[in-house]
C-alpha cells in the first residue's frame, strides 16, 4: 500500500485535498438542509425530493458539457477552479434563505458550480496518472473527498450543540472551506499537456461518438440503473429525524455514512486494479440492497445507523470503481466527453429517482421508497448476469 501510495503524483493529492475541502463545507450544509426545508421553510418530502433530484441531476448534466469543453479547449484546470469558486459563492444563499424558492435557487447554483468541475476534475486525475495506477489514484481522491463529508457533519453536529440548534450560523461557518478549497486548487496544480494527440477540433460533434466502444455504453447503461437504486442522500437525513433522532444529532448520519466511505473507498478502488470490475459491482449491490432492507424495517437507532453505514459501504464500493471504468473505456482525447456522457445519463437517473423517492414516502410511507431501492438494485444485478452470458 505505502509504494501504491507513493507512485501516486502530487496532483492527485492536491485535487484529493481540494475535494475534501470542498465537501466539509458542503456537508456542512446539506447534512441539515433537509430538515432546514422541511422545519423552518415548511417543504414537503416531495418538494425535498423534487429539489434535492433537480440539484443533483444538474451537477451530472452540466459535466457533459464542462468534459466536452475541457476536451475541446486541451485544458481541465480552469473549469475546475470555476466550479469550485462558484460553489463556494452560494453557501451565503443557503444561511440568509427565508423560502423554498431561494433555497433551490441556491442549491441548483451550487450543483451547477459541481457539474463545471466534476468532469474536468475526473478527466485531470486521469491525465495525471497511468493506467495501472487508476484505480487506486480515484480510490484515493474518493476517500479524501468523503473523509471530507466525515468531517463537515461533525463540525455541523459540534456547532449545533454549541450554539444551540442555530441552523444559519453554521451555514456561513461553511464558507471558510470552501474559499480554502478553491484557493488550493488555483495554486497547487500544474496541468499536464493535452492529451492524446491534442484537442478536439470542435467542442461536440456526434462522429466524435463512434471512438467511444461498446463496453463504455454498457458502463452508462450500468451506472444510470445503480443511480435509480441509490436516490438522493437527504432521505437518509429525513429517515433518521422520523426515527426520532435528536435535531443536533442528524448530522452524524451522514457522519456514519461518509465514514464507512471515506475507509473503503481507496481499499476497493486499489483492489479493483487486481479484480473483475462485474464481481465488485454485484457485491455493492448486494450490500446496497441489505442497506435499503435496513433502513425499511424498523425504526431502531441501530438498524438506522447500520443501514446508512452499509450505504457508504456500497458507494466506496462502487463509485471509484466507475469512474476508473470510464477512464480506461475512454480514449485519451475523449476522456472529459465521455465523463460527461456517462454523469448526463446517472442525471436523469437522479432526479427520476429522487422525485418518485420523494412521491412513495408521501404515498406509502417511507418504508416503500427503501424498498423501491432493493427492487432497483436486484434489477440491476440481473442486468449484470444477462450481459455477462
Amino acid at each position: 500500500m505505502k509504494k501504491r501510495f507513493g507512485q501516486i503524483s502530487a496532483g492527485v493529492w492536491v485535487l484529493g485535498f481540494v475535494s475534501m475541502l470542498m465537501d466539509i463545507s458542503s456537508e456542512m450544509i446539506h447534512g441539515l438542509l433537509p430538515l432546514f426545508m422541511v422545519t423552518t421553510l415548511g417543504a414537503s418530502p416531495v418538494a425535498v425530493g423534487i429539489i434535492e433530484g433537480l440539484a443533483e441531476s444538474t451537477a451530472l448534466i452540466v459535466k457533459l458539457f464542462s468534459g466536452v469543453l475541457s476536451d475541446y479547449l486541451g485544458r481541465r484546470k480552469g473549469l475546475a477552479v470555476l466550479g469550485y469558486g462558484l460553489s463556494t459563492l452560494t453557501k451565503p444563499l443557503f444561511a440568509i434563505a427565508s423560502s423554498i424558492g431561494l433555497v433551490f435557487t441556491a442549491r441548483m447554483l451550487d450543483r451547477l458550480g459541481k457539474g463545471v468541475r466534476g468532469a474536468p476534475r475526473d478527466a485531470l486525475v486521469a491525465d495525471l496518472t497511468p493506467e495501472h495506477l487508476r484505480g487506486a489514484a480515484f480510490g484515493l481522491r474518493q476517500s479524501m473527498d468523503s473523509a471530507g463529508a466525515l468531517i463537515g457533519p461533525l463540525l455541523a453536529t459540534g456547532l449545533m450543540l454549541l450554539w444551540a440548534n442555530q441552523i444559519r450560523a453554521v451555514f456561513w461557518v461553511a464558507v471558510i472551506p470552501g474559499a480554502i478549497a478553491v484557493v488550493l486548487l488555483f495554486c497547487g496544480i500544474q496541468e499536464p499537456g493535452c492529451q492524446g494527440g491534442g484537442k478536439l477540433a470542435r467542442p461536440i460533434q456526434f462522429t466524435h461518438l463512434k471512438h467511444l466502444e461498446r463496453r463504455y455504453w454498457w458502463i452508462v447503461g450500468i451506472g444510470a440503473v445503480i443511480t435509480l437504486a441509490r436516490f438522493s442522500e437527504a432521505f437518509l437525513v429525513l429517515r433518521a429525524r422520523q426515527n426520532h433522532f435528536p435535531l443536533a444529532f442528524v448530522p452524524l448520519v451522514m457522519v456514519a455514512m461518509n465514514l464507512f466511505y471515506s475507509l473503503t473507498a481507496y481499499p476497493f478502488g486499489k483492489l479493483s486494479d487486481r479484480l473483475g470490475h462485474r464481481l465488485l459491482l454485484v457485491t455493492g449491490l448486494i450490500v446496497l440492497i441489505v442497506a435499503n432492507l435496513f433502513l425499511a424495517i424498523d425504526d431502531l437507532w441501530a438498524t438506522t445507523l447500520s443501514g446508512v453505514a452499509l450505504w457508504g459501504v456500497h458507494m466506496g464500493m462502487t463509485q471509484g470503481l466507475l469512474a476508473s471504468m470510464v477512464a480506461n473505456a475512454a480514449p485519451p482525447a475523449l476522456r472529459g466527453t465521455a465523463f460527461g456522457i456517462f454523469n448526463l445519463v446517472s442525471g436523469l437517473a437522479m432526479l427520476l429517482a429522487s422525485i418518485l423517492a420523494g412521491l412513495l414516502w408521501e404515498w406509502l410511507g417511507a418504508a416503500y421508497t427503501f424498498y423501491a431501492g432493493a427492487l432497483f438494485c436486484t434489477l440491476a444485478i440481473a442486468g449484470l448476469a444477462a450481459s455477462s452470458r
